[in-house]
């Protein structure tokens, strides 16, 4: 048995439980991955869970959009073009560049032929990265002066944005996930706030953290 064989295996046997109508076609989805991606998602149930729930609502949207041809054109375009983000910010965020959510929306402001070509050319999508890598490090340094001086009003804000979010799905908790959350890096913060999966697996966790007294 190959590599891919096994973790193919391995998640099916996790995704099953949950969706055993289609956890052939969702396995086959995330074996797309590169290998120590899944690797990771294997070892995360966060990320299994966040990675998961994306194939779902992938899957949804091509079941979907043959019926909805004839009548909702434009509500196709916009579904299939958050499918393809959501596909394009997972491949970019496999290179931790720190940036994945501005990389993404800069390669989005391309043609849509032109964002199918990355998703299949990995060559390509490594060599756009790279390029918009260094154009928003480049920005960045250009920066540096007028953000330093306001880190202490942007984690604040963040803060408070977070909790916000944080206090519609644990009321009673709130203010010690959202202090958990916040001791993670600022740009994983900023996913959450722009991520409702990744934030509700987040906020699991750290509930689960909570009852077992883990602080």
């Amino acid at each position: 048995m190959d590599e891919e064989e096994a973790l193919g295996e391995q998640l099916y046997s996790r995704i099953y439980p949950k969706h055993s109508e289609n956890a052939g076609k969702l396995t086959g989805m995330l074996l797309e991955l590169p290998g120590h991606v899944l690797g990771q998602i294997l070892q995360d149930e966060v990320m299994l869970t966040a990675a998961v729930d994306k194939a779902v609502r992938a899957l949804q949207v091509d079941q979907e959009e043959p019926s909805k041809i004839t009548s909702k054109d434009e509500d196709d375009a916009s579904v299939s073009s958050d499918s393809l983000g959501e596909q394009l910010f997972d491949l970019v965020n496999v290179y931790n560049t720190g940036y994945s959510q501005k990389i993404t929306g800069m390669l989005l402001e391309q043609h849509k032929e032109a964002v199918l070509n990355l998703l299949s050319d990995p060559k390509q999508l490594e060599e756009q990265v790279n390029k918009a890598l260094k154009t928003l490090k480049e920005q960045h340094v250009e920066e540096t002066d007028i953000s330093d001086s306001s880190d202490t009003e942007d984690s604040e804000r963040l803060g408070d944005r977070l909790f916000s979010l944080v206090e519609e799905l644990d009321h009673c908790h709130a203010h010690e996930i959202t202090g958990m959350l916040l001791e993670m890096d600022a740009s994983v913060v900023r996913r959450l706030l722009s991520e409702r999966t990744m934030l509700v697996a987040a906020v699991q966790k750290a509930q689960a953290a909570l009852d077992t007294g883990h602080m």
